[in-house]
């Protein structure tokens, strides 16, 4: 057994202890220097073995195509679809109606609802493919078969039209029944339409003033024409001059020629409203400058008689004459009473100024005609 060394006082060893501790430190300090040293040349070694695996590759972030491109190949229809829309509109991928088409035909092939109703205005349009109403009929019926609303509406319309299918009011009724279900304001105020002119159904006034009503509440402007002509006529609902002008005013904010042409008059003669022939002219004003052609022939007549406006036959007869052009019986009976009192020089005049006309109202004119609808008039 180890024999224990009795404990010596620090006191008198005190020189001598300070002696080692300084060595001892000297020494760790050699030591740790060796060892960090050693372990460098193994790491080093080991780094510079031929037999060691790569590191794994840093992986770069994917782009938006990118990731649409990869989900899209792994047979995602939400990515398909969307990377259609890239190609179509050119974002973010260079515009493609080739590559669109192909896109949003793949998530069709997979039931989305969406890429079958794009696929069905392709082929009605002839959008970078052959138009083809049998086609953009399937597709749309696939749409319209899962709830698509728009589709719905669309078919609707179809067959209403007899477009690309054998024309069917009951079944035009259907699908803008079950569109107008799902909150669809134009096939809504289709309905109102149909129920007004016993197309396609029973006919029940009061029934298209609900529908009417239901649309116009949602800002179809359509709806709030024809419910304001049926609360001015009394058709389904109480006559009432004051809600006529509610509603008419309603559409006649959002730019629809017809309303306006109905505050002109309802303004002209007092309906609804206190007459006021200046505001008469203000609103057959906007309604003639969207190619409404009673409104032109009204706004002829103001100028012809001094009406509101100061009297000007020239101005008079360039309404007249445009309104004619387009056919309206009342502007070319009104053009050929007032040509007789013109001079060849007024005559040139007006007809300077019809071209004028004509001019701006071209756009607005082929903006409503490409934009909008035509409705189911009461």
């Amino acid at each position: 057994m180890r024999k224990v060394l009795p404990v010596l006082l620090c006191g008198l060893l005190a020189g001598c202890s300070k002696r080692q501790t300084a060595e001892e430190a000297r020494r760790l300090d050699a030591l740790e220097r060796q060892l960090t040293a050693q372990r460098l040349q193994e790491r080093f070694a080991h780094e510079t073995r031929a037999d060691k695996e790569p590191p794994p590759p840093v992986a770069v972030p994917l782009t938006a195509l990118q990731r649409l491109e990869k989900l899209s190949g792994e047979g995602s229809a939400d990515a398909q679809f969307e990377l259609a829309g890239r190609y179509a509109d050119g974002n973010e991928a260079p515009k493609s109606e080739a590559n669109a088409f192909e896109w949003y035909q793949k998530a069709a092939f997979q039931g989305h609802p969406e890429a079958q109703f794009r696929l069905a205005g392709i082929h009605a349009s002839g959008l970078g493919v052959p138009a083809d109403e049998k086609k953009a009929i399937e597709y749309l019926s696939a749409a319209a078969a899962q709830d698509h609303a728009e589709a719905q509406f669309n078919l609707g319309v179809a067959y209403a039209s007899g477009k690309g299918v054998t024309k069917d009011e009951a079944r035009a009724f259907r699908w803008f029944e079950k569109a107008a279900a799902q909150g669809h304001a134009e096939a809504g105020n289709h309905l109102g339409g149909m129920y007004a002119g016993g197309i396609g159904v029973q006919q029940d006034e009061a029934k298209a003033v609900e529908w009417f009503e239901k649309a116009a509440a949602q800002g179809d402007a359509e709806a709030q024409f024809n419910l304001g002509v049926m609360y001015a006529s009394g058709r389904g609902v109480s006559p009432s001059e004051a809600k006529a002008f509610e509603w008419l005013a309603k559409a006649a904010a959002q730019e629809h020629p017809e309303a306006q042409c109905n505050l002109g008059v309802m303004y002209s003669s007092g309906i609804g409203v206190p007459k006021d022939e200046a505001r008469a002219v203000e609103w057959f004003e906007k309604a003639a400058a969207h190619g409404d052609t009673r409104a032109q022939v009204n706004i002829g007549i103001l100028y012809a008689s001094g009406q509101g406006v100061l009297q000007d036959d020239v101005r008079a007869y360039a309404w007249f004459r445009l309104s004619a052009e387009e056919g309206n019986p009342d502007a070319i009976k009104n053009r050929d009473i007032l040509r007789k009192r013109l001079t060849t020089e007024q005559e040139a005049e007006a007809a300077k100024l019809a071209a004028e006309f004509r001019e701006k109202i071209q756009t607005p004119r082929q903006e409503r005609a490409e934009g909008q609808r035509r409705s189911a008039k009461p």
